[in-house]
């Protein structure tokens, strides 16, 4: 049997568009961390569970075990009733490295990082699954 662990988690949101609200959705549909936009970055922390597949769990993951995600909520679906924005970002947990994963699950003070492009190409906040920019998941 696999041992389960917890992991941090930190997505940062990259020049998030000003003045619309973001936060991260549990599976039960909370929305946690609830903060308006300034345009500058935006982190969110979570903890998720993760065994040795590395399957990830817990009241963050969303999906199907094989392929896990967060959702940042944006607009009214992060709660801001008067937004014109609806919106939500998957970012994938498939795309970490099992490596990194172990090397996080032996290191109880890191975290595993990614930074997202928090706007979309019409200039609202990014929505639909968005992809790690730069070198993608790491290890801080």
């Amino acid at each position: 049997m696999a041992v389960m662990e917890e992991v941090p988690i930190r997505v940062t949101l990259v020049r998030p568009p000003a003045g619309v609200d973001f936060c991260v959705q549990t599976r039960g549909k909370e929305l946690i961390g609830r903060t308006r936009s300034t345009g500058r970055d935006l982190s969110f922390d979570v903890t998720v569970g993760v065994d040795d597949g590395p399957r990830f769990s817990g009241p963050f993951t969303h999906g199907p075990a094989a392929a896990r995600f967060l959702y940042v909520c944006s607009g009214t679906y992060a709660g801001q009733a008067d937004s014109c924005w609806s919106r939500r970002a998957k970012i994938p947990l498939t795309g970490i490295p099992s490596a990194l994963v172990e090397r996080a699950r032996k290191r109880p003070s890191a975290r595993l990082e990614v930074r997202v492009e928090g706007k979309g190409k019409d200039g609202g906040p990014a929505c639909a699954t968005v992809e790690p920019l730069g070198p993608g998941w790491s290890l801080k």
